[in-house]
């Protein structure tokens, strides 16, 4: 595909480097934004403001399939996206930071008669308030995906060094019935096992089967006898707030600690149950004296990523389970990671993953990404050509297993003489590295 991205942001780099080995990629931006890593990139680098449709024709936006708007301004965004959308026939993706301005274009393209809307509207904000909240709501996992319309899941564990099944071969565990493992990442690489594979401390576990399994596969080997009762965040903007009314919504216990006075009162005009503390999050005494150590989550969400760094390891010391930070730069994530930071997680990242969904293929679509985009969920729709195919007849060119199968209206995790039919949906985990082999192994010959 050839795609136009206007801003030389980080999303920007980040999408470059993301899509320029199997796409055509023309980056539009003022020259003083070109940075390093668009020079390490085989891309092209056109200079101007995409407003101006002069510009847009310079890069030849009339035969371009996708046109992405990632500046750090919305207005320049929209427009952008409405100045494309009036050259050519192209797909447009634009970026915003404010919720008034994605209320107002999703109203615009639903009560659109003609092809002047914009086609998606991403809010990294947003992304990535409903990936905290899926990960706060199933304690103890790293990463929490759903599927099938809730019926089922992907769950992410890492292995503490106390539990049952650590130096056990995969097929001794005896896990639960109704789920699969998946995947493992260990010392940072993922890898598709098999029933030798010996489990070691401190390898992340990513399983796939039925969400009432999976239920019983946490309570039996990974101790989530009791779910998440009391969170408290740290920072109050627009994700704490968010994140506030969602958990609000389920009854946990709720505190957000907000340094900004005028905030708070913001804050408290808008939410109901939640206790609003005004004061600094870095501030140990404080977090002590709040009793932040008995909190099952905290979640640090401040626009800072030192802050979010120093409230996290301060949470950790005071005894807190499970700490989730906020990264702004995508590169900080390892070094989060490295020093104890449970899950360090990036609007970036979350908005990566929504781009990569909306250029899927319409019959193959990628549900989900882990491990920093090193896995990927695809979703398979089976051909005639595989009526009546077991699954440990199936030869993949690749490593991959297939997690679950959606047929009709009921929900199969497979085994090796399982049987796909025709219009059965897959869903099917594997490296991103071998995401395209599979693909092309269940097209049409």
């Amino acid at each position: 595909m050839k795609i136009v991205i206007y801003g030389a942001t980080e999303i920007g780099c980040l999408l470059a480097t993301e899509f320029f080995e199997d796409h055509d990629i023309t980056i539009i931006d003022k020259e003083e934004n070109r940075t390093d890593e668009f020079n390490q990139l085989d891309i092209s680098f056109i200079q101007g403001n995409a407003s101006d449709i002069s510009v847009l024709k310079c890069a030849d936006i009339q035969n371009s399939d996708i046109f992405i708007a990632c500046t750090a301004i919305d207005e320049a965004n929209i427009v952008a996206c409405l100045s494309a959308k009036r050259v050519g026939q192209v797909k447009t993706i634009c970026f915003i930071s404010k919720e008034e301005y994605k209320n107002t274009l999703n109203f615009e393209r639903s009560d659109s008669s003609g092809d002047f809307f914009i086609d998606y509207i991403i809010w990294p904000e947003e992304l990535l308030t409903q990936e905290i909240f899926r990960i706060v709501t199933v304690a103890h996992a790293l990463d929490v995906e759903n599927f099938a319309d809730g019926r089922a899941r992907l769950l992410e564990y890492k292995l503490q060094p106390n539990l049952s099944i650590v130096n056990k071969k995969v097929k001794d565990c005896g896990f639960t019935s109704g789920t699969l493992i998946v995947g493992i990442t260990r010392d940072g690489e993922l890898f598709i096992p098999n029933g030798d594979t010996i489990l070691l401390k401190d390898d992340k576990l990513i399983f796939m089967g039925t969400s009432h399994s999976l239920d019983i596969l946490a309570g039996t080997f990974f101790h989530e006898k009791e779910c998440v009762k009391s969170v408290a965040i740290i920072g109050g903007g627009t994700v704490g707030l968010m994140l506030a009314k969602s958990l609000e919504a389920l009854k946990i216990k709720t505190k957000i600690i907000e340094k900004d006075y005028e905030r708070c009162q913001c804050l408290c005009e808008q939410l109901n149950s939640t206790l609003v503390i005004n004061g600094d999050g870095t501030n140990l005494k404080l977090l002590d004296e709040e009793e932040i150590g008995a909190t099952d989550v905290v979640i640090g969400v401040t626009n800072n990523d030192e802050r979010n760094l120093l409230c996290s390891l301060l949470a950790k010391q005071l005894g807190v389970k499970r700490v989730i930070a906020r990264v702004a730069k995508v590169l900080n994530i390892p070094l989060f990671e490295k020093v104890g930071i449970d899950i360090a997680i990036s609007p970036k990242n979350s908005a990566i993953n929504e781009v990569r969904n909306d250029l899927a293929e319409n019959d193959v679509d990628i549900l989900a990404t882990v491990e920093q985009g090193q896995g990927e969920v695809l979703e398979i729709n089976v051909l005639p050509e595989f009526d009546r195919k077991r699954i440990m007849d199936l030869r993949f060119p690749e490593h991959a297993i297939i997690g679950v199968i959606q047929r009709k209206n009921q929900v199969i995790i497979p085994q090796g003489l399982t049987e796909i039919h025709t219009d059965d949906i897959l869903i099917i985990f594997t490296k991103a590295s071998c995401a395209n082999a599979i693909k092309d192994f269940f097209k049409v010959k």
